[in-house]
């Protein structure tokens, strides 16, 4: 195949994994390497480094009118990037070591459990008293609700900081923002509203990204050729994604990449336990 038409096909397949990750609030990087790996015979790391960097770029670019927007908790976002980032750390390392087939399971099992988070109905929040240490570190605040502020309060800030840290291992390991891990930390652990989870995530995917895509580059799996494509594909189709999202079905587009990635999750597990990638 031709250069150019590889480089083509890889551009319209990363354009397509933008527009539906931006859809379903699970970013482009949780179908870039199956996409790659599967799809284009991609070595598997140098797939994850590739995802990386369109993680790092989507990111930065939502996350600036989140917070401008008033939605993104930064004391929140900042308190548990420490974890993420360490975490992020660790995975990239991990990554040099295990073996391929082992990583590809586990990325499976990743895409299954976030086919499942992309289609579960939202749960309403309880009232509970106040948290005393989301208290002292200031951590409660407030979110645009039409004309109004809607106040929320946080919870068990230990339990969220120790799964921020699994969120980061598994960004560093697999090359994909992990928002899935980080929204249902924030969600379902810390009470948060579900609009302020996943802007508050979006503001950290871009720095777990980024404190393991310097491992990748020093190890040599950050392919140019390969990057640039991904890249540029990503970033056109999440804006378009974004630009779409008031006026398309988000539900049946929900339900229908959720069974699209749950098929991907459970090739990725058989090629790896068939040593097959």
């Amino acid at each position: 195949m031709p250069t150019w038409e590889w480089t083509g096909l890889i551009g319209s397949g990363a354009l397509l994994a933008g527009f539906v990750g931006s859809l379903t609030g699970l970013g482009g990087g949780i179908v870039i390497v199956p996409l790659l790996t599967l799809g284009f015979g991609v070595d598997i790391r140098y797939a994850i480094g590739a995802s990386l960097i369109s993680v790092i770029t989507t990111s930065s670019g939502a996350a600036a009118a989140y917070v401008r927007e008033g939605f993104t908790n930064l004391r929140i976002g900042m308190l548990l990037e420490i974890a993420t980032t360490l975490g992020a750390i660790g995975g990239a390392v991990l990554a040099g070591w295990l073996p391929v087939s082992l990583i590809a399971v586990v990325f499976g099992g990743m895409l299954i459990f976030s086919a499942y988070l992309s289609v579960r109905p939202g749960r309403q929040h309880p009232l509970r008293p106040p948290d005393p240490l989301a208290q002292r570190l200031r951590l409660n605040g407030t979110y645009p609700q039409g004309a109004t502020r809607q106040p929320y309060q946080v919870y068990a800030v230990p339990a969220g900081f120790g799964l921020m840290g699994v969120a980061g291992l598994l960004s560093g390991l697999l090359g994909i923002g992990s928002g899935a891990v980080k929204v249902l930390a924030m969600d379902q652990v810390m009470n948060l509203p579900f609009k302020v989870s996943t802007t508050t995530s979006n503001f950290m995917i871009g720095v777990t990204a980024a404190a393991s895509a310097g491992i990748y580059l020093q190890r040599g799996y950050l392919e140019p050729a390969l990057v640039m494509p991904v890249l540029l594909g990503v970033a056109v189709g999440s804006w378009t994604g974004a630009r779409l999202l008031v006026h398309l079905p988000t539900h049946a587009l929900r339900t229908v990449f959720s069974v699209v990635i749950f098929v991907l999750g459970l090739e990725m597990i058989l090629k790896g336990l068939g040593g097959g990638v």
